[in-house]
């Protein structure tokens, strides 16, 4: 075995290493019935309270409504962003439009500067405004944020696309509507689910967004809400925290490998 070959399996064994101790020590402590919890990482499975700490959890933080808000900011902005990217690089790349690097640094324009930026002028429009701690105000600020990424990916693999195709569609008479609907979304759905899927856990993770433009729980996404458990205000302890945040990790998780196998379903389809 070569020096290189030793290097990157070295170096691919380390990384996942490091992703996997604090993996573990979360499912490990998650496990760790809350009434017998000492103050100290566990390091190795010694009683199993997953269940009772979860349903702990899913009470006291009120999780119940913030999974159905999350689903819905997650699914409806993601779904949005797909969508309209695939739009504005279709327009970019496939219509004859002027100035296509202007127009595509004008839409990334938005991944160049952290998020923390908007918040403050976010959250003064937003209390002037009636967006303030209501879903549809979310669902407007998760897609606006996803777009420009999502518009990246779509305009890079619609450069790979055969413009034999697209003239041979413009010849035989189809107008760019129905080129767009027919030809250029199911050519580019593997990439559309692709920023689909990143774009959902984006949305889903988000905490930023979801505790400084809402109060109200029932408007709150589910991270939010976890961190509720965390507040000066809890008296739950750390499996609890844990096993929350266990939880609502697997809709991101079965997303994932759901998308996985669709990624390799379109790749046989297209080969």
């Amino acid at each position: 075995m070569s020096l290189g070959r030793v290097l990157r399996t070295g170096t691919v064994a380390v990384l996942a290493l490091l992703w996997l101790v604090p993996t573990w020590l979360l499912v490990v402590n998650a496990l760790v019935p809350a009434e017998s919890y000492s103050g100290s990482p566990h390091w190795l499975p010694t009683e199993f309270g997953l269940f009772d700490n979860m349903s702990q959890a899913w009470d006291k933080a009120n999780l119940g409504p913030a999974f159905g808000n999350s689903l819905l900011y997650s699914v409806v902005s993601a779904l949005a962003a797909a969508v309209l990217a695939a739009g504005a690089a279709f327009a970019t790349i496939i219509m004859p439009v002027k100035h296509r690097a202007l127009w595509f640094w004008v839409i990334y324009s938005g991944t160049l500067l952290p998020l923390q930026v908007f918040i403050r002028p976010l959250f003064l429009s937003y209390a002037e405004s009636s967006l303030y701690d209501t879903q549809f105000g979310l669902l407007l600020i998760y897609t606006a944020i996803a777009i420009p990424f999502a518009f990246f990916v779509m305009r890079n693999y619609a450069l790979t696309l055969p413009k034999e195709v697209v003239e041979a569609a413009r010849l035989d008479g189809a107008s760019w509507w129905r080129l767009f609907w027919q030809i250029h979304v199911p050519l580019t759905r593997s990439a559309m689910v692709a920023v689909f899927v990143f774009q959902f856990v984006a949305v889903w993770n988000d905490l930023m967004f979801g505790i400084t433009l809402t109060t109200s729980r029932n408007i709150r996404p589910v991270m939010a809400a976890l961190a509720d458990l965390q507040g000066n205000y809890s008296n739950v302890g750390p499996p609890v925290v844990l096993a929350g945040a266990l939880l609502v990790s697997l809709p991101t998780l079965v997303l994932f490998f759901s998308a996985q196998r669709f990624f390799i379903s379109s790749l046989k389809i297209h080969r």
